[in-house]
């Protein structure tokens, strides 16, 4: 009778579980287990920020890029206005007047060719920016200011092209007040010229990224 006792203890001690036993781990309705749940909402929360710089990024860039085209257009009319002052007031006598060389006659059209084409983008498009309605619609702005900004370039090109050798050959024989303000227009050309330059490669970048539908 003892023996029988004794064995139904041993079966009853093991089919009871320990008071300890391991409770299943169970998942969330999200999916992720408590045990990497922080980390899930970290790389969540990484993520979130992740794509909120990247819209704040775009933003800025296209902020800048419908800025630049008047920054642009307005630094390439004064530095083409010095450029323009600077030939037509470079008269001092004799063989010192710019009127005697076709290459400075030339310079000093492109030269005022390009101010008054600056200064009319850069009147329109601090108009566009101040909320008024630009002139242009918005397919044929682009294009007026890829294909505008271009030509008025290659043209300042030419001009600096034409001018440059016979300043140098000038130069190299004398340097008087002449041959320094014809330096320093061609300077000024230049960099009316890389200012036009480069708002061209932005007009063109927009152009590239306009929608027909």
């Amino acid at each position: 009778m003892a023996m029988v006792t004794t064995d139904a203890a041993a079966a009853t001690a093991v089919v009871e579980k320990p008071p300890d036993a391991e409770k299943p781990d169970y998942a969330p309705h999200n999916g992720t287990s408590a045990a990497d749940g922080g980390a899930g909402a970290r790389s969540r929360g990484a993520n979130g920020g992740g794509v909120v710089d990247s819209v704040v990024a775009r933003w800025r860039r296209e902020d800048m890029l419908d800025k630049s085209p008047l920054a642009l257009h307005a630094a390439a009319a004064a530095f083409a206005f010095v450029a323009l002052v600077l030939v037509a007031s470079n008269q001092h006598g004799d063989w010192m007047q710019f009127q005697r060389y076709q290459e400075y006659k030339y310079l000093l059209a492109i030269a005022a060719l390009a101010f008054l084409y600056s200064l009319a983008q850069a009147a329109r498009h601090a108009f566009r920016m101040r909320g008024g309605v630009d002139p242009v619609s918005a397919p044929s702005g682009r294009l007026l200011d890829f294909v505008g900004d271009q030509v008025v370039a290659y043209l300042l090109m030419s001009a600096l092209s034409a001018a440059v050798p016979i300043t140098n050959r000038m130069r190299s024989a004398v340097v008087n007040n002449f041959t320094d303000a014809t330096a320093a227009a061609i300077s000024m050309a230049f960099l009316a010229f890389a200012a036009l330059a480069l708002s061209a490669v932005v007009s063109g970048y927009k152009l590239s990224k306009q929608t027909y539908m």
